[in-house]
Order: structure tokens, then C-alpha cells, then sequence
């Protein structure tokens, strides 16, 4: 990946927990300790070759690809380009023999889970996270 385009990806990938409400927004810095680090990314562009839309996915563990993250910035949105490159992930996920491709979305988002789920995903379970916190005890005196 160039420079370029790795600038490109950590911006995207800031975007993407300011929007869904992750941690603080990234630089170059924070990157190899970010949760994006490890995976493998797919740019969507357009003809002339401008990035549209990304998606990252996981190694395979036992026989497992996850899709994560998909982004689209806000301006492009609508177009098609968040279910054309999440396409492409999950056919590359499958022909590199995956035998499951998986991916988490916010079941407040309609867009989102329509979209998923015309390109062939289907809805398996409800996750709910929980952040919290630890007060340590005051040392005994």
C-alpha cells in the first residue's frame, strides 16, 4: 500500500470510530496499536482511480474471515460503493477458502442491514457490549 493510500486509510478509519462512537480519532502514530492495524483493507474507486469506500477484514482463523470496517464518507454515500467493495471482501474471504464470512452492524442502522443482507448476509445473533468501568478499592489502612 502507498503512502498515499495509507494516509487515506488511517483518515477513513478515524472517520469511522468518530462516527460509530469508538475510541478518539487516529494519526500515523496510533496506528500500529489501533484495532485496524492487523487487517487487510480493499479500496472501491471509481474509474479514474479515487478511492470511494473501504473494507478491512481479519486473517482467517479457523476457517473464519470477519468483514470490518466498512466505510463510505457521508458525501458519497448512496451510490452503491459500501455494498460493491463489502462484495468484494467477502467473495476475496471466500475464494481464499473461508468457510465463513461474518460481520457485525448497528441494528439501529436500516441502511446498513438492508444492504447486508441483499448482498446475501444473513442476521445469526443480537450482541450488546458493555464498557465498564473499575474504581480500584482504597488500600486497606
Amino acid at each position: 500500500m502507498g503512502e498515499q493510500n495509507h494516509e487515506q486509510l488511517i483518515h477513513w478509519c478515524s472517520e469511522f470510530v468518530a462516527a460509530v462512537g469508538e475510541a478518539p480519532s487516529m494519526d500515523t502514530g496510533s496506528w500500529a496499536s489501533s484495532r485496524f492495524a492487523d487487517k487487510h483493507f480493499t479500496f472501491w474507486e471509481t474509474p479514474d482511480g479515487t478511492p470511494v469506500s473501504m473494507a478491512g477484514s481479519t486473517s482467517m482463523v479457523g476457517g473464519m474471515i470477519r468483514v470490518d470496517p466498512v466505510y463510505t464518507p457521508v458525501h458519497l454515500r448512496g451510490r452503491g460503493y459500501a455494498g460493491a467493495v463489502t462484495v468484494e471482501v467477502s467473495r476475496a474471504a471466500l475464494t481464499a477458502g473461508a468457510t465463513d464470512v461474518v460481520l457485525f452492524t448497528d441494528p439501529t442502522n436500516p441502511t446498513s442491514n438492508a444492504l447486508y443482507q441483499r448482498i446475501g448476509y444473513v442476521p445469526v445473533a443480537d450482541f450488546t457490549g458493555y464498557d465498564f468501568s473499575y474504581d480500584a478499592p482504597e488500600a486497606s489502612r
